[in-house]
């Protein structure tokens, strides 16, 4: 069936010039598209591939290599200059023999599946050759099939880890580099990398994120006219597929031939110097990191030129090319919500152009005077987001008990901050318990402190606690055929070789003798937060410095790809606030929006937690829970008797049970403050068989231990 046509798509005009700007000119970086689910960012990735030139390739060569540019590091080189290369298996539709120059093919799609293992994308040892011969030989990856092509990658945001890091260097440098299992490679890997994601998944590491040359955010559209467009043409393909890619074939044509004149016209476009000032302009105004979001921002800007048919770069080019260059690079937070805006890129773009040249009396960098209102302290301009709506990007992260203001002066700490905040007396019970208080702004987010599942586990790939996984350091061998491992592998054979007195040619291997390697790694948790958001929590600096450490934690998550989940609890029960999810963002603005007050049914939250622990293990089986229960200890609502402290205890106990069935850990964040202390959390994580930590605690710079792995929980609990 063939594909559905490139021009055939509806509406998703950034998008389609994003593609089509990456075709021009592979030298943009890529596209990352952003959007939610149904919106067809898959299909028009795919189609984008019948739309780009052919390249001429080396026959036979497994590489791909360029005639004009011969790699002389090429694995199955060296390339003759009008022959093939050497004994390297040949392409079926790669027969021509004399000069390499006169066999073409399309660019290839390569798709990199989400649960791809390390060897599918960087290449492996051939078992088949060396079984057969005896001679070590490279069977090449995705990474080598996807050179001078284009690497999609559905759902790039939910790749393991360690595929990140390789996929990282080999865009970075254009090479790939493979050292595994007895096999040293290198050989090129530049491609047009093309990732599809949705948010509420989970968002991307920042190295992955800035590799990425452009991004798009994809809707579905609003007008009715158009989505009955969508659903009538797709409707009709998939009643006739080859009548109506027919359909559509002169326009793909077309495009295919714009996208050739464009390259050969690209080396002709010139960027002005005075463009070239205002994409630094542009990029200084609002604070990107290093100097990639200039380079993608000229080279887009030249390839929009390209397209447009055009030999010199416009302001238009620059505007349309920071549209798409530098959302995803001016988020200063995690949580922040990608986007521009777009007043400031019209105030940056405008700067230099209403004065290009300091005029008598004004200052050195043209900011003294009162009447330039795009200067760099203009708080309307440059300032960060406030949670007092200030500037143009509101983000919940920013905001504070002190207005988002900076530390103060004197060196105080973040830790001494939150513990003088959880000082408060609990004004709360003085007052109507069951009175609701508006949701407090979280505190200043800090550097958290590495929590941990105890032991072992077998989870996804992630980067908080030790697991047995796919990648990570070998530990050992043990028999089987799931990878190889090399040197036990011959280790195990070598009493068969000898017994049967063979001490030269062909190694022979009985099945017996394969071992896999035993690898360590880390894994991925579900990080289930219980968060106390009753009365007694309710003083509202106790509960900034609660909700700013929860914050903290949650941005640890997100760097460490895990799941989070939040149950809250106040008045007479308790709720899930947050199902398990990638999308650390969500449980973020979950928590900036959390009111507090009333009872405290301490026992309902912790029937609730363990409620979620139960649906998420038959969803999830292998994801270790780390149960984080953040309140004072305190019970004021009873759930099943007339005793809230009794169902408190036993409910601590059903939980206990429920995080040791799925190998998890527990801890209790101590929020009590004031003169007069109960002590009740500590019982608490006595029952749950938790480590007990004070809120102050949390913090990366504080002395106190969070989790003690080398010492009984009887000692921690003493502790």
């Amino acid at each position: 069936m063939p594909p559905y046509p490139f021009t055939a798509v509806v509406g998703l005009d950034d998008l389609r010039l994003a593609l089509l700007l990456n075709a021009v000119s592979p030298a943009v970086g890529g596209v990352l598209v952003r959007g939610e689910k149904g919106t067809a960012k898959s299909t028009i990735v795919r189609a984008l591939a019948a739309v780009l030139p052919q390249i001429a390739v080396v026959p036979g060569c497994r590489f791909s290599c360029d005639p004009a540019a011969l790699d002389p590091a090429c694995p199955d080189g060296p390339h003759a200059a009008g022959g093939t290369s050497g004994d390297a298996p040949g392409d079926t539709a790669s027969e021509t023999v004399g000069d390499p120059a006169a066999h073409s093919r399309p660019a290839r799609l390569v798709e990199l599946p989400v649960g791809a293992t390390e060897d599918r994308l960087v290449g492996s040892l051939d078992l088949e050759k060396v079984l057969a011969s005896g001679v070590a030989a490279y069977e090449p990856g995705l990474l080598a099939a996807a050179h001078r092509g284009l690497l999609y990658v559905d759902e790039v945001n939910l790749l393991h880890d360690h595929l990140v890091d390789l996929l990282l260097d080999a865009a970075a440098m254009g090479v790939a580099h493979v050292e595994r299992e007895g096999v040293s490679v290198r050989h090129a890997a530049r491609f047009l990398l093309v990732g599809t994601m949705n948010p509420e998944e989970g968002e991307l590491r920042p190295q992955l994120l800035d590799r990425f040359g452009l991004t798009v955010e994809v809707r579905a559209s609003r007008d009715p006219a158009e989505r009955a467009e969508v659903v009538r043409r797709r409707l009709a393909y998939e009643a006739d597929p080859e009548a109506f890619a027919a359909a559509w074939e002169q326009a793909d044509k077309e495009t295919a031939a714009r996208i050739e004149a464009a390259r050969a016209l690209l080396p002709a476009v010139r960027l002005p110097d005075a463009e070239l000032l205002r994409i630094t302009r542009i990029c200084a105004a609002f604070e990107v990191d290093g100097m990639r979001a200039d380079l993608v921002t000229a080279r887009a800007a030249t390839a929009l030129a390209a397209w447009a048919g055009r030999d010199e770069v416009t302001a238009e080019d620059v505007r349309q090319a920071a549209k798409l260059a530098l959302p995803h690079r001016r988020r200063r937070h995690p949580f922040d919500a990608p986007g521009l805006d777009e007043e400031r890129l019209d105030e940056a773009m405008d700067d230099g152009d209403q004065d290009p040249d300091p005029g008598p009396g004004s200052g050195p960098s043209g900011t003294d005077s009162p009447e330039n209102p795009d200067s760099a302290t203009n708080p309307q301009t440059d300032s960060p987001a406030r949670p007092d709506g200030s500037a143009a990007d509101q983000t919940a992260p920013d905001a504070g008990p002190r207005g988002g203001q900076p530390e103060a002066a004197d060196g105080e700490s973040r830790s001494q901050r939150a513990a003088n905040a959880t000082d408060a007396t609990n004004s709360a019970h003085s007052a109507d318990p069951a009175r609701e208080h508006p949701p407090a702004a979280p505190s200043e987010p800090f550097k958290a402190r590495l929590l941990q599942v105890e032991g072992v586990g077998t989870g996804a790939e992630g980067r908080r606690s030790r697991s047995r996984a796919t990648g990570g350091r070998s530990v050992g061998a043990r028999p089987g055929s799931h990878g190889l491992h090399l040197v036990a592998t011959v280790h195990a054979s070598a009493p068969q070789q000898v017994a049967r007195g063979r001490r030269e040619g062909a190694l022979r291997l009985r099945a017996e003798d394969l071992r896999e390697p035993i690898r360590e790694g880390r894994e991925g948790n579900l990080v289930l937060f219980v968060v106390d958001a009753s009365g007694s929590m309710a003083a509202r600096q106790r509960m900034a410095a609660v909700k700013g450490a929860i914050l903290s934690l949650l941005l640890d998550a997100y760097q460490r790809r895990d799941k989070v989940g939040l149950v809250t609890f106040r008045g007479r029960e308790a709720e899930v606030a947050l199902p398990p999810t990638w999308s650390v963002d969500a449980g973020a603005a979950r928590l900036t929006s959390l009111p507090t007050g009333g009872r405290t049914p301490l026992a309902a939250g912790l029937l609730q937690a363990a409620d979620v622990l139960r649906v998420g293990r038959m969803r999830d089986p292998n994801r270790r829970p780390l149960v984080l229960v953040i309140t004072d200890g305190r019970a004021t609502q009873a759930s099943h008797s007339k005793d809230p402290l009794a169902d408190t205890w036993r409910a601590a106990a059903h939980l206990h049970q429920a995080v040791a069935t799925l190998g998890g850990t527990s801890i209790v964040v101590d929020c009590e403050a004031g003169p007069v202390r109960l002590g009740l959390a500590a019982r608490l994580a006595a029952d749950l068989d938790a480590d007990h930590l004070p809120l102050t605690d949390l913090a990366a710079d504080t002395l106190t231990a969070a989790v003690h792995g080398n010492r009984p929980r009887s000692d921690r609990r003493a502790a």
